[in-house]
């Protein structure tokens, strides 16, 4: 069972790993990968034709506990604990759920103290009471233990203290949270324990301090060193074995075959990777990745923020779906290419196919729920450096660091 210590409005976990408020999916689910010994059987839940308009869950069934995450950043918004009696917590250190104590209206009353008279939900048959990025829902067994209003009476005038519940009732569930309501609560920004160290601080936090966000561009045609300079080491190096989408080109029987193979910098955590020529070392394009659940890729990156600014209306993804980009950008001339993924040929995709339209130097891969998978941007090289600089410099990624990438074209 595990021993876990709350603290209110940021965090669940122990001496060993943390679930923080703020924390970007893949960091969850690698902590829940590296202890598998012992947080077992996890769920993942999500719309699978809708997947924006509700939470991406993470259910660790086995203890009785879920962590929300909001469905466009994929931040970690909500931690509730949906069985009290699959798992031990404690505050500043003192238990006050276990095997030995029993959660009841006084425990919690004597292990945070006083707050707000809480709301009673008679459809439910629960009690809430509410703390400050902390919420208990008590269970009320029948109608005849449903709470009353308190009177008392002071020089002349009569005052409620509000809901009273009744006496040993227990907590049925807990909620962590950001702010005073659970129902108005967003994801809050990533905080600094999961920059993992790579954090500089330039002067000691003060209530005027200004947060400065790091600004990198990339542009096409830029060379290795350019990329290493701007966005440092990448998370991994990929070597193209072979072009599968060279037989789409105009005539592929004449291109000469390459003796090297071009190769992919992938930046996991920004969710991008930049293509380099085989020959030149620069770069020709750049994959963008949304991180969708239901896609073969879920989790391999985080999801990448782009914004797209076109020319009359602005368009924003991953959150815009295919039909919408369509209205934007136009409607492809061509048939879609069709992209089957599996780890070897005897292996099948659960989440079936994508397909792939071309649009103004753009490659969209969509779902079958008609979100962006990912997005190919890919165009001709600068000729020199003094392109960047020039009145028609070409498109440019540019991440903000930290924490997400936002690429302008």
């Amino acid at each position: 069972m595990l021993d876990l210590e709350v603290v209110p409005e940021r965090s669940l976990g122990n001496e060993q790993w943390e679930f923080a408020l703020g924390m970007p999916l893949a960091q969850a689910i690698s902590i829940l990968q590296k202890h598998c010994r012992i947080i077992k059987n996890v769920q993942v839940l999500y719309s699978e034709q809708t997947p924006l308009s509700h939470d991406l869950i993470l259910n660790l069934t086995q203890d009785g506990i879920k962590l929300l995450f909001d469905a466009c950043n994929q931040r970690l918004k909500v931690i509730e604990v949906y069985d009290m009696t699959k798992v031990k917590l404690k505050y500043c250190g003192v238990h006050f759920n276990s095997q030995a104590i029993a959660p009841t209206i006084e425990q919690i009353d004597q292990s945070f103290g006083a707050t707000h008279p809480g709301v009673y939900n008679a459809a439910e048959q629960l009690f809430h009471l509410n703390f400050r990025g902390l919420s208990f829902s008590f269970q009320l067994d029948s109608w005849s233990e449903a709470p009353k209003y308190e009177l008392f009476y002071l020089d002349g005038l009569t005052f409620s203290t509000g809901l009273q519940i009744p006496h040993g009732a227990t907590v049925k569930r807990m909620f962590i949270y950001t702010g005073n309501s659970l129902q108005d609560t967003k994801a809050p920004g990533m905080p600094l324990a999961c920059f993992l160290g790579n954090v500089l601080v330039l002067a000691p936090p003060c209530a005027y301090a200004k947060v400065r966000t790091l600004e990198s561009s990339i542009y096409f045609g830029d060379s290795c060193q350019d990329v290493l300079s701007a966005l440092g080491s990448p998370h991994k190096v990929f070597y193209k074995s072979e072009d599968k989408m060279k037989i789409h080109s105009p005539s592929p029987h004449k291109q000469v075959p390459s003796k090297c193979n071009d190769y992919f910098f992938n930046y996991f955590t920004l969710g991008v990777d930049i293509l380099f020529d085989a020959t030149t070392h620069l770069v020709k394009k750049f994959v963008l990745h949304t991180n969708f659940p239901g896609h073969y890729n879920f989790n391999i990156y985080h999801r990448c923020d782009f914004k797209i600014p076109l020319v009359v209306k602005t368009g924003r993804c991953p959150p815009t779906p295919w039909d919408h980009i369509q209205q934007l950008l136009g409607h492809p001339m061509e048939k879609p290419v069709v992209l089957h993924r599996s780890s070897s040929a005897n292996n099948t995709n659960p989440f079936g196919s994508t397909f792939c339209f071309g649009l103004q130097r753009m490659i969209f891969e969509v779902m079958q729920n008609k979100h962006i998978a990912s997005v190919t941007l890919y165009g001709s090289p600068r000729p020199s450096a003094q392109a960047r600089t020039g009145p028609h410099a070409p498109p440019a990624f540019t991440p903000i660091l930290p924490p997400l990438s936002s690429v302008h074209i």
